[in-house]
This record gives C-alpha cells, structure tokens and sequence, in this order.
C-alpha cells in the first residue's frame, strides 16, 4: 500500500518520522520495517499524519477556538480545567473530516483487511512531541480497543484527536512547557493480537526501581494490557538477566505471582455498545503464571534485540495471542524516568527511624519516604478535597488525576503493578507511591496520619502514625584503592540491584535466613511432608506456593531466586552465599515449625549450621538449598558464587559437610567452586590450619566469635556492656586466623557487625592482612574513604 498524504501504512515509516507521525505510531513503522528479520513479530496497520490533525482543527476553525479557551485557563484550578477540556473535546468529536482525509483513511482500512470480511482493530494515538526522550506522554491520549468496521474506525479516530485535550494532557503540556499549538496528533489503526484469548503486559529493559540496567523486567496479566498499564490489576512480574541470556544459561532470576483478578476481554454482545468488558478471572489460573519461562525467556530476546537497536533503555508492550501462541510486540518506546537520572557523585537515601503498626502493605515505588494525613478519594469528581502534603488513598488513579497527583506527599492505591500509570508518573514527580495494596481504602481512615515508605525493597509499607525519617546523602565519586576489598552484606535480594550502585569489591556475606523467612516462610519439613500436613497447615502451605509445581519446588526455586538476584546484581563480582544458620527458635517461627523443632534452653549453642547439615533427621532440608544453589551455578551460569559454611564446631564435623555437599553436586573445584567457611567458633582459629584441609578460606563471624570467647550471650542486655569485637582475646584469635589463612594461601575476610561499628578495628584488620572487609551498605563509603587517609599516614 502506497502512502497518500495524510495516511501512511507502518512499513513506510522510520524513528525519524516522530514529526509527522508521533513518538508511538514512528517506532512501530521502525519495529515493522527494521526488526521483522530478527523475527520481532509486530501487527500491522496505519497512520494518520500530524499535517492531517492540523487541517482538520483548521477547516472547521477550531484551532483558533481551542486557542482563545486556553490562553486564560489556570491549568491548576482542577474543576475549570475539566470544564475546559470538556467542552473542547465536544467541539472536536462533532466536526466532520476533510474530504481526503475521509477518502484515505476508507483506502488503507481496506488494504488492512485485504480478503477477510470484518477485522478487529486498535485505535491508538500518538501525539507528536510524545515518548521523546525528555517527556513521557504516557497513557494521556486514548487507546480504544477492538474496534470493528469502519464507521467505529471513525468515530473512534475523532475520539483520541479530541484526547490530546484530556484534562491531563493540558496540564502536562502546561507544566512541561510545551506550546498546545506545537503538538500534533496521529491515530494509529493497528491489527488487534487476541491477547484477550492470552496474555499481555509491559517490559522494561532494565529494572524501574533502582535503575539497573543488566536485566529485563516484565509484567504479565490474562486479557488486553490495558488494565496492566492502566494499573487495574496486580500482574505477574518476572526478571530476566541480560549477561546469562548473552551466555545461553537460563536467565529468569526471579517470579512473583501477581494476583489476577480481572481481565479484559473482547465484547461480542453487539447490544451492549461496548468493545470490550472485564470478568473475573477463574481462582485456578489465578494461581498459575501467566506466561511459562520460555515465553518469558523470547519476551525478554525480543526486549533486547529492541533495545540494542535502539541504543537506550525502552519501554515495551507486547502481547500473547491465545489463538496462534504467538508473541507479539505492541508499541516501543525510549524509558524516560530511570535512565536520565544522572548517576550523581551525591545521591539521596532515605531512611526510616523507627517502626510502628503496619497497616497496609503493597508494591514500593522508588525509595522515598512520605508521611501526612490520609485523603480517601473514590473517583476524579472528589480530586479537589486532596490538600498539599497529603496521602492520596484511592481504588488505582488515572492519568487523568496527574493534576493533583503532584500535591500529595505520598500515593497508595489498591490494584496496580510496577508499570501502571500511577507508577509512571509517581516515578516521575519523585514522590513515594505503595501500588496494588488490596485493601487500603478500607484499612485506612480518611484524616489519620500514617507514613509511607518505600525505603525497604520492593515491599512498600504504610506505618500507623509519623514516625520519623531522615534524607541521607551519600556521597560517592571516585574511591582511591586500598590493600583490603571492601565488600557488602546484603541480606534482602530486593535491594541487591539499588545496593549494586555503591562502590564495592562483591558481597562477602549473602544470608538465606532472610530469603527463608521473607520470601518462603515455610519450615523446609513442612514442604517436604506436603500434603500429609494438619488441614490448616495444608491449606497455608498451598496458598504460598501457588504457582509452583510443589511446596518442595517452590522451596527450591525461591532460594534459587533470592541467591541468583543478588549473584546477578554483583555478576561478575564474588558473592559468598552462607547456607541457612537459622537456631530452633527461629525455625519455630515459620510456618510448620512448632511441629519440627525442638524448644532448647539456649538454641544459640544448639541444633544449628554444620550440625543440622550432617544430621540424618535433616539431611532433606540441606538438600534443597543444594540443589538450589547447584541450580544458580550451573543451570544459570552464575559462577560468581562460593559457598560458605556456618558454625563448624569440628575438623569432623567438617570432613562430614565436604561429603554431603559432594553427594549434592556441589564438589569443591568443580566449575570453579569454592567453599569457604564461617570461622566464629574459637575451636576454628585454634585448629585453623585443619579446617583449612577441608575449605577454601574463612569467612569471620566477629559476634559470635566475640560471644563465644568471652562467654556472652549476646541477646542478653544485663552483660551487653562486655560485648566488645576490639577485646584483646577476640583480637588473639583474629589474628591467629588471618595469619593461618594467609600463610596457606587461602581467602580471608570478616563479615561480622565489629568493623560496620568500629573504624579502628577496620583499620586494624587491614594491618594484619586480612583479605575483606564486608560491611553493611550504609556503611561502605564512609569506611573506604577512612580506611584510604589510614593508609596515606
């Protein structure tokens, strides 16, 4: 089909064309044209010119009329602006289309068609200023779905040129500094996919959050995408690592089930004058993934052909029709948040000081922090009640609510996912926002003061109550090299892509305990005995592992998620991953665990590391951290991990570990592995040259080195005062097993709380030559820039 001058099929058009076609309708043409051949399927279609929107506003006079009811309007006086944009969209819907724009809109309709009776289609708008690098458009002008025959193909094109008069389009125009006049719309007229059959979503190739940009992340719901980016539902997210596809490894880090309620899908009932309805989505494949991993695997090819031929971070919508199976590739777009936030010498980190009730839990947005009164608003007629420096509450804002967005100190919204509007442009306003939350509009009450942070991983938490915070800026900039390697502890895997931006030599000391507790919660027994468990017990243990094969399985996949997400951060930097050192206690708090777990006097001296690795009565337990760790190293190529060994009591004891990691697969050697061990038992530094014969180096555990050597139960307040890693004891064993490690050649480093604390044991352990020092992140920066004057002197 040939161009006429006001509609131009896709193929015919490149990026370049933004000025004639706009930012979305130009990057289809490119997605079309250029990236067929890489095997991108991308559904076909037309678009309508910039030059034909502006004749059409001057044929009928209208573009002077929209001029005149602007020039005065104060764009934030929230009921005039709707008024305004009200009657301007009224005036655009009712005035008739050139002639020859009419003519060639019929002719590409029926070349689309080609042979079939009746198609269904997209109409989508592209505004020609929109999805530039330094402005994101995003979601202001209409989409209309499955529209079908042509006489809907125009009553719907009238309907999104008359969107770029949305009350959000003009205030965003306004407070961005675009002209109205210089921005143009273009209809595109797109072949639906039938992802009302399937599945559809967003992708971002690199993470919105913190900004890392070595994986994919996207989002998947059932139905139309529609209500993913218009944030109506919680959808499945899933993270695909870029340098373990470039290697052919299996690249999916982490799943989280999202939970699916609605969709959208197509309209048949002619009478109800609708194209399209949501329904519930049946409990069953609400608790399956949308997608399998290699749908997500090709999603995420697809994001990084596009991206490399674009040469930037992008914003992807795609679709699955649930016909042909096929994956298809809806719009692109340049990401414009994340990745033109200069990586600064001073960045902000905000930080809770304290803790309360929570009342509501939901998806974090960014990192901040926002406290004020809450505001509960059921729907855009109630926009004005929200006051400057309040918690907007609602059901999921629109675009629409952009307005009054920007007045709010923190947003909270019941559905919703990470791609959704509300966090798009929360993004980009820097405020906090907690998304997908369920049931905030019920739990929170209108006028009562809460805190909203977001400051704690990808878990976003509203506190009863102000409780106080603090913006630290941390400086970075170029660190000078010292003779000690400054490492991290990092605990929580959500925080690994935001923590991988400080300056470190790896993580010397990533904990299970947290991926056990926060992201499994089920005694590792409980799994195994499944489903031969107590009814409610059952129940519960079903309910966390929904959309896995099994409770044993999902147990294995989500350490194999928690360990590959902080492996991928770091890659290719060493992360040291401690198997579990939960004590009974600890362990009677998971689900399941009062039925497996002993109650000991003093479960800090107790059933724990070593001992419960080589015990017949847990051997299982120890056998699915194996085979989740074997998995990160060898199925995802992540080989960046050594594994460490906690409360090693014996040279037996150790021998005996080294056998039953080697039953597991993981053979000390094999594909590079290394073992270390935690050495935080004085029978450890006494006998360190005989640990060494079964390890690759010691890992020091300074607080329970310390409590152990001077006789401390360190939960204990009434002899906290003794508790102290600089004691000439302490220092004794230390130094002893540095010196063991060094003179065999061996790592050594210490992970412990004491260098975190105090500088001047840092600086001590850096004379006697001990290898790391891992710290915790907050921590890093300042003891690097001390350590470096240190050596200067």
């Amino acid at each position: 089909m040939t161009q006429g001058r006001f509609v131009i099929p896709f193929s015919q058009l490149r990026m370049t064309d933004v000025d004639i076609v706009g930012g979305k309708n130009a990057s289809l043409g490119e997605l079309l044209s250029q990236l067929t051949e890489a095997g991108i399927r991308v559904p076909d279609g037309f678009a309508t010119t910039a030059e034909a929107f502006r004749v059409f506003l001057k044929e009928g006079g209208l573009d002077k009329r929209i001029e005149d009811r602007l020039s005065k309007l104060d764009v934030d006086d929230v009921k005039e602006l709707a008024k305004a944009g009200a009657e301007i969209r009224e005036w655009i819907e009712k005035a008739p289309f050139p002639a020859q724009l009419e003519k060639e809109i019929r002719e590409h309709y029926e070349w689309l068609k080609g042979d079939q009776k009746e198609i269904s289609v997209a109409v989508r708008s592209s505004a020609t200023a929109e999805d530039l690098p330094d402005a994101s458009f995003a979601g202001q002008q209409e989409t209309y779905l499955n529209v079908v025959g042509l006489e809907q193909v125009f009553a719907r094109m009238k309907e999104v040129f008359a969107s770029l008069y949305n009350d959000r389009a003009i205030s965003y125009r306004v407070h961005k500094g675009f002209n109205h006049a210089d921005v143009a719309l273009s209809a595109g007229v797109q072949r639906m996919v039938r992802s009302d059959k399937g599945a559809a979503g967003v992708m971002f190739t690199m993470d919105t959050e913190s900004g890392f940009d070595q994986v994919v992340f996207i989002t998947a719901s059932y139905g139309l995408g529609e209500t993913v980016v218009q944030g109506a539902v919680n959808p499945d997210e899933y993270f695909v690592h870029k340098p373990i596809m470039e290697m052919d490894k299996f690249p999916i880090i982490r799943k989280v089930l999202g939970s699916k309620k609605i969709k959208m899908i197509f309209d048949t009932d002619k009478s109800s004058g609708r194209s399209v309805k949501v329904v519930d989505v049946p409990e069953s494949e609400r608790r399956k993934f949308a997608l399998n991993d290699d749908e997500i695997i090709q999603l995420a090819k697809y994001a990084r052909i596009i991206e490399k031929h674009y040469g930037r971070p992008m914003d992807i919508e795609w679709g699955k029709d649930g016909i042909d199976g096929k994956l298809y590739i809806l719009q692109a777009r340049p990401e414009t948040v994340k990745s033109r936030q200069k990586k600064a010498d001073v960045q902000q980190k905000f930080v809770l000081l304290g803790k309360g009730e929570i009342l509501v839990t939901g998806r974090a947005i960014g990192q901040k922090i926002g406290a004020g009164k809450v505001r509960i608003v059921a729907g855009p007629e109630q926009m004005d009640l929200v006051q400057e420096g309040d918690v907007l509450v609602t059901d999921m804002t629109d675009p629409n609510w952009e307005p009054v967005m920007k007045k709010a100190s923190a947003i909270v919204t019941n559905r919703g996912g990470r791609t959704c509007h509300a966090a798009i442009i929360a993004r980009e306003l820097g405020i906090a926002a907690v998304v997908g939350c369920g049931d905030a509009t019920e739990v929170l009450k209108d006028g009562q003061e809460v805190t909203v942070s977001c400051a704690e991983g990808d878990t976003g938490n509203i506190y009863n109550g102000l409780i106080p915070f603090e913006i630290k800026e941390v400086k970075q900039g170029e660190l000078p090299e010292i003779p000690v390697k400054i490492m991290m502890n990092v605990g929580n895997p959500q925080l690994a892509f935001d923590f991988q931006s400080i300056p470190n030599k790896g993580v010397g000391l990533a904990r299970l305990e947290f991926i056990i507790n926060n992201n499994i919660g089920i005694h590792p027994k409980a799994c195994l005995a499944y489903p031969d468990l107590p009814e409610d017990l059952r129940r519960a243990v079903e309910e966390a592992s929904a959309g896995y094969e099994n409770p044993r399985e999902f147990f294995k996949e989500k350490i194999a998620e928690g360990v590959a997400t902080i492996a991928a951060a770091f890659y290719p930097k060493k992360v040291i991953v401690r198997m579990s050192d939960f004590k009974s206690n600890e362990y009677r708090k998971l689900l399941g665990g009062k039925l497996y777990e002993p109650e000991e006097e003093n479960p800090m001296l107790g059933f724990r590391g070593a001992s419960r690795y080589v015990s017949e009565d847990f051997k299982e337990c120890f056998a699915m951290e194996c085979e989740a760790l074997k998995k990160v190293r060898d199925e995802m190529g992540l080989t960046n991990v050594e594994i460490m060994i906690p409360f090693v009591r014996t040279v037996k004891e150790a021998k005996e570990v080294n056998e039953r990691l080697n039953e597991q697969g993981l053979k000390r050697g094999v594909n590079g592995l290394r073992l270390n061990m935690m050495c935080e038992i004085p029978s450890n530094a006494l006998l360190a040259e005989k640990f060494l014969e079964h390890f690759d180096g010691f890992s020091i555990g300074s607080n329970d080195l310390t409590q152990l050597t001077l006789g401390l139960d360190r939960d204990s307040g009434l002899v906290a005062n003794f508790f102290d890693e600089r004691d000439e004891a302490v220092k004794v064993l230390l130094a002893r097993a540095i010196k063991a490690c060094r003179e065999k050649g061996a790592y050594v480093g210490i992970c412990g709380q004491g260098p975190s604390d105090h500088p001047d044991l840092a600086q001590w352990l850096m004379e006697e030559g001990i290898e790391s020092i891992s710290l915790n992140p907050d921590t890093v920066v300042n003891t690097w820039r001390r350590l470096a004057k240190d050596v200067k002197k």
